[in-house]
């Protein structure tokens, strides 16, 4: 009966939270209730021995004082289904100061006015202390466990068995947001945990268990019916990935609960619990920033971000704001993705961009005129040039526009750096520009020499900076966008060659690292990154697509395409001779780089201007290859340049 009083109630007020005023109103009356029935119990149930005349202003003076302090302490505004032992912690603390201070001024009105009838007894006030704290907080839990308990009956659309990895304080908070979601019933069959002093044990009513035993008791036979959420906070990357590895080498998905920072105003709900991404595993330890150098580096200062719109540039942009750089330009030819930058920039980091004036400039880096203005009107302190073309097959087919931006555009960037007094100037390479293969990394590697050259054969103000790494994640035009859209389109996953291998950093860890080695760099520098290990493009679609709950080659398949123009099964990030020196970064080392004639790089490009007013392709690629010894074509139409080399080469 009264279970259906309260079901009734609750499917009517769940939406709608009792009014503060009754809770303070209940409250009040349990002080009432404590008191009478303290004072029959002080006696003995004699009702002749209590003296009701005297007794009730007893009552009224601790209604009073009880009633002041439930108002000081505020311990009625709590939420009275969602209490917690910090609301009871508060209960304690309001009725133990409100009794204290009826038996100080009781004490006192008797000892002032020698009248013993004032004086309240302790006796009744130490009974109904106790009777008063316990129904207070035994009121509350158990409108919480009758609301728990009437909302876990109601019909859920589905049910789910859940394992929680993870007995710790995240763990028994995702178990408390699991049992009261009301849209979907959970089971929590038990905890796991890597603490061996905890196994057989049980925490919040669950046992916990290390990672074999479950799997032999409650996965080896119903693994696609039960979820495991990993729960720990601030575990280690290395750590993260282990467990993750575990469970689906034997085919058991596993979700993970976000960071706190990351939950939804501050509060984690289930919806907010995530299925694994191939960035869980492929991410490593976070990168510990020198904060205070780059605050001293960038703060106050004027920067300029090239190629803004881009993955490096919208996410060095993002940084940057961190430090409160005085003013920030932006610079794009995409009008599109240099307005929604800048939006975000102005929305998501407002807190931050009040700091900083923020400007939008959408032009071409290959416009020397426009860019000569740019510099004039902002006189940029810090230069970050992350324009260009990195599309490797796209730019195989259109070597003159790889060649305009990567090489002219780096130009004209860089030596406007120089004329307008830049500290620095910090270049964005690839490690496509190592031994390059095609169009696309041939020019990254001349504009390297050109910025290179310049800094070592010119007296000037500005560092000028080189960084080289390799792929990042969700970039535009990685494999992995690539792969989610084809395996949600049912596939075929498409890879080149079984035997690809690339390395891989996360954009923002990238980025990071554009920014400690600029920071640390001095004039000439040129910084390679530690990329981690290397991964089979195979093995990464692979994963993938079990990772979105199908099998590879019997859900999706996996189709071998053939590498693609100008494509090598490998990429490198020191040339043969190269070598490289560790700075105080772990993840940043020194690369050291045979010299180059700039004299020699400034004629190339200077007949590489005049090739370009041709448009003939063959010419453009035919100059990459006679200033960089090192550019063989592979699977491309220019490696009849090559071929034609080697002749002429033999005649001789």
């Amino acid at each position: 009966m009264i279970e259906r009083f309260f079901q009734g109630v609750i499917d009517s007020y769940h939406h709608r939270f009792v009014s503060r005023r009754l809770i303070l109103a209940i409250d009040l009356a349990i002080v009432g209730f404590s008191f009478i029935a303290a004072a029959i119990l002080r006696f003995n149930f004699d009702f002749s021995e209590i003296d009701w005349s005297v007794y009730r202003y007893y009552l009224l003076v601790l209604v009073l004082v009880r009633w002041g302090c439930f108002l000081s302490f505020r311990s009625y505004h709590g939420i009275v289904r969602h209490t917690s032992l910090e609301d009871a912690g508060l209960i304690l603390q309001t009725v133990t100061a409100s009794s204290l201070t009826v038996v100080l001024i009781s004490s006192l009105a008797a000892y002032l006015s020698s009248v013993s009838v004032l004086y309240i007894p302790i006796s009744v006030l130490l009974i109904e202390y106790f009777i008063c704290l316990f129904l207070m907080i035994a009121s509350r839990f158990f409108v919480k466990s009758m609301y728990i308990d009437i909302t876990s009956n109601n019909p859920r659309t589905t049910s789910q068995d859940v394992i929680i990895y993870g007995a710790g304080e995240l763990g028994i908070l995702t178990r408390n947001v699991l049992l009261k979601d009301p849209q979907r019933g959970y089971n929590i069959l038990c905890f796991i945990d890597d603490n061996p002093t905890l196994a057989g044990k049980s925490v919040a009513g669950l046992r916990v268990l290390n990672r074999e035993t479950v799997v032999e008791e409650y996965l080896r036979k119903d693994a696609d019916n039960t979820e495991v959420i990993l729960a720990i906070q601030n575990i280690h990357q290395s750590s993260q990935k282990k467990i993750l590895e575990f469970f689906l080498q034997k085919n058991i998905l596993i979700k993970v609960v976000p960071a706190s920072n990351d939950w939804l105003e501050g509060t984690l709900s289930s919806e907010q619990i995530r299925k694994i991404r191939i960035e869980d595993l492929l991410k490593r330890e976070p990168i510990r920033l020198n904060s205070l150098h780059l605050q001293e580096e960038i703060n106050d200062k004027v920067v300029v971000v090239t190629g803004a719109a881009g993955s490096i540039g919208s996410e060095i942009a993002r940084q940057l704001v961190h430090y409160a750089p005085q003013k920030l330009v932006l610079i794009d030819q995409s009008e599109s993705g240099i307005y929604d930058l800048e939006f975000e920039l102005r929305n998501d980091y407002a807190n931050l961009t009040g700091k900083t004036k923020l400007i939008a400039v959408v032009a071409d880096i290959t416009d020397e005129g426009r860019m000569r203005r740019t510099f004039a009107l902002h006189c940029p302190q810090i230069v970050y040039h992350a324009a260009a073309y990195k599309h490797v097959p796209l730019m195989e087919r259109y070597p003159y526009e790889a060649a305009k931006t990567n090489v002219l555009g780096t130009e004209i960037i860089a030596n406007l750096s120089v004329e307008y007094r830049a500290e620095k100037f910090v270049f964005v390479s690839t490690d496509k520009a190592v031994n390059p293969t095609n169009v696309m990394g041939a020019t990254k590697r001349l504009a390297e020499m050109y910025v290179q050259g310049l800094n070592s054969n010119l007296l000037h103000h500005t560092n000028l900076i080189i960084t080289r790494f390799g792929n990042v994640l969700g970039s535009n035009g990685s494999v992995v966008p690539l792969f989610k859209r084809q395996i949600q389109s049912g596939g075929p996953v498409t890879v080149t060659h079984p035997d690809v291998i690339r390395y891989f950093m996360t954009i923002p860890e990238a980025c990071q690292l554009v920014l400690e080695a600029g920071a640390m760099g001095q004039g000439g520098d040129v910084f390679v990154f530690d990329m981690g290990e290397p991964v089979k493009i195979v093995d990464l679609a692979r994963r993938m697509i079990q990772l979105s709950g199908l099998a590879a080659d019997r859900d999706i398949e996996i189709a071998y395409t053939g590498l693609r123009p100008g494509e090598k099964l490998f990429e490198e990030l020191l040339s043969e001779g190269e070598t490289h020196t560790a700075t105080h970064h772990p993840k940043i080392m020194i690369a050291r780089l045979s010299a180059v004639s700039f004299q020699t790089i400034r004629e190339a490009i200077s007949e590489l201007r005049s090739i370009l007013s041709t448009g003939d392709r063959d010419s453009i690629v035919s100059l990459l290859k006679a200033v960089i010894p090192q550019y063989v074509s592979k699977n491309s139409e220019f490696e009849k340049l090559d071929h034609l080399e080697e002749n002429l080469t033999d005649t001789a």
